[in-house]
């Protein structure tokens, strides 16, 4: 029992230091930095590509967000990549004014395959681009997304995750969480990062590359999760990531509890996918380069399942202590309450401390940050279901919303 005890020790220790280390970046989101200086000053030409599933309640309405940037209209160009569609995308999307590419391919139905499919093309074609968009068909834009991303493609910035809100945040619970949890990370994780030249990482959707990094192999990703593959793969290489505030994208998320359970279900399984896949380089790199930022991206990729796995075993190490009456029923209690009352409920206060510092609406907010305990616990039940049964099927999240960029400017607390 005395070794039981020592690991106990260890692997709390461990535990403490992870997360101290969180905690201090976290606290560099206070910091405001200047505007980096200007390597050129040209407004690049750029397309925004949208790849789309049976998406024709709410494609036209991202279109048309596009149109309308403050941007010249002649320096960017709409792409949809109407994928295995079965609906009419294709055709809602031209009439709105994009141009549209129809995939059928039933044996690979995801966004990476989809936009390597396309790039290839568009890379075959030495097409005359300096950097794309990628937007999910469920998103509107902000008008001045355009103008604040060539900002940062001026500022020398090659990979920008420009900022994700939420377009229905008031629905539920459900919605309520997605927006909480994005808000949080926006603020707490990747801001943080950024402002003292960490790497801040891709959230799948309204973010910019430039076309250059693509050129060699165009989209290569293998997992689940893409956006946060291809982050690793540029932190791997010493490409530190960008991070846009001012460049808004609003995404919207599923109410129905099943389609959010079966999408975070696919974002833990991708996650683990790229545990597997790249902790091995990104321990490489930690060693070869010795950059605090490679560090940072092994901790990210080490930091959620496998911080799980050692506190579900100091939750049994407590329990055979307890059962072979080295703890009492109150010690017990203290032991599980000190890691439960934490992951539970210290994320309704950050939450409202970075909602606080962005200025959101918070009372609009107060059922659903009462209830976000329940979305980030159903979320730690998601990944250890996920430990022992992993489906990698993709399920099709459905948007049966028609949320225009106007809608969400007049009175996002009423969505």
């Amino acid at each position: 029992m005395e070794y039981l005890d020592i690991l106990k020790q260890v692997l709390v220790y461990i535990l403490t230091a992870y997360w101290c280390y969180q905690a201090v970046i976290s606290l560099c989101a206070l910091i405001k930095l200047k505007d980096k200086p200007y390597i050129t000053n040209k407004n690049h030409k750029f397309m925004a590509i949208i790849p789309a599933h049976n998406e024709e309640m709410v494609v036209a309405n991202l279109v048309e967000s596009l149109k309308n940037q403050n941007y010249n209209k002649e320096l960017y160009d709409i792409y949809v990549i109407a994928d295995n569609c079965t609906d009419n995308t294709a055709e809602v999307a031209r009439n709105a004014g994009a141009i549209v590419y129809e995939r059928f391919d039933p044996t690979h139905k995801t966004k990476g395959h989809a936009l390597q499919w396309f790039l290839k093309q568009k890379i075959a074609e030495n097409a005359d681009y300096d950097a794309l968009f990628i937007f999910d068909a469920d998103n509107i834009v902000d008008k001045d997304f355009i103008v604040n991303m060539n900002k940062k493609l001026c500022q020398g910035e090659e990979v920008v995750q420009g900022y994700r809100d939420i377009k229905n945040p008031t629905d539920n619970w459900i919605t309520a969480g997605y927006a909480l949890f994005y808000w949080t990370m926006h603020r707490m994780y990747h801001l943080a990062r950024y402002n003292i030249g960490l790497s801040p990482l891709l959230n799948g959707t309204g973010f910019m590359v430039k076309f250059d990094v693509l050129k060699p192999n165009g989209w290569e990703t293998e997992t689940l999760t893409e956006d946060i593959e291809f982050s690793l793969k540029n932190i791997i290489q010493g490409r530190k990531l960008g991070w846009a505030t001012d460049a808004i994208v609003y995404d919207e998320q599923p109410t129905s509890f099943k389609q959010s359970w079966s999408q975070r279900s696919r974002w833990t399984v991708g996650h683990m996918q790229c545990i597997k896949r790249y902790t091995g380089e990104l321990f490489d790199a930690v060693r070869k380069n010795k950059t605090l930022m490679n560090f940072d991206g092994l901790l990210y990729i080490v930091g959620s399942i496998p911080m799980l796995i050692i506190s579900m075993i100091l939750m049994v190490i407590n329990a055979v202590m307890y059962l072979s009456q080295t703890i009492s029923v109150a010690d017990l209690a203290f032991n599980v309450l000190r890691y439960l009352i934490p992951t539970l409920l210290l994320p309704i206060g950050t939450a409202v401390f970075a909602m606080a510092l962005d200025k959101k609406p918070i009372k609009p907010m107060i059922k659903g940050l009462l209830c976000y305990p329940a979305f980030m616990g159903t979320w730690i039940l998601i990944n250890i279901k996920c430990l022992f049964k992993r489906e990698t099927t993709w399920e099709k999240i459905n948007h049966v919303r028609s949320i225009k960029i106007a809608e969400v400017k007049e009175a996002p607390e009423k969505i």
